[in-house]
């Protein structure tokens, strides 16, 4: 195995022990929870105080691209009549944690058609999964 490959899943195995990783897909409506460090300068003291807080970004998942430690995810949401667009690192340590709010069902990997939709036309059906532990329905 190349050196460089074994470097990198080797981190990758390090990240995945400190946080549970959800697994989602394009479609799916997401709840980021990133760090947000603010830090203040004190003039009466002489020194930066920092805070840090967690800040949601909830929206739809709308790419994912690149892999292992490169792969990001792009998350779009509607937020006072205008489109914003948020590209997270998977593994990052800002983005705190990801939640699955509602599962999409799409047909393609990219959704960057949203980008021109407005009101119904952007809606995202629900997707179902199937679970193998379901009993079956029985034919008559």
């Amino acid at each position: 195995m190349n050196l460089l490959k074994q470097l990198e899943t080797e981190q990758m195995a390090a990240l995945k022990g400190k946080k549970n990783r959800t697994e989602f897909r394009p479609g799916d409506t997401l709840k980021v929870n990133v760090k947000v460090v603010e830090s203040t300068y004190d003039e009466k003291s002489k020194q930066t105080k920092t805070r840090e807080r967690l800040q949601a970004f909830e929206g739809v998942c709308i790419a994912r691209q690149g892999e292992g430690l490169n792969e990001s995810f792009t998350v779009r949401k509607i937020s006072y009549g205008e489109g914003v667009e948020r590209v997270f690192p998977v593994y990052s340590p800002l983005v705190d944690s990801v939640q699955v709010v509602r599962k999409g069902k799409v047909r393609r990997a990219k959704l960057y058609y949203l980008r021109g939709r407005r009101g119904k036309s952007a809606r995202i059906g629900e997707r179902i999964d199937r679970s193998e532990d379901a009993p079956e329905v029985a034919k008559a």
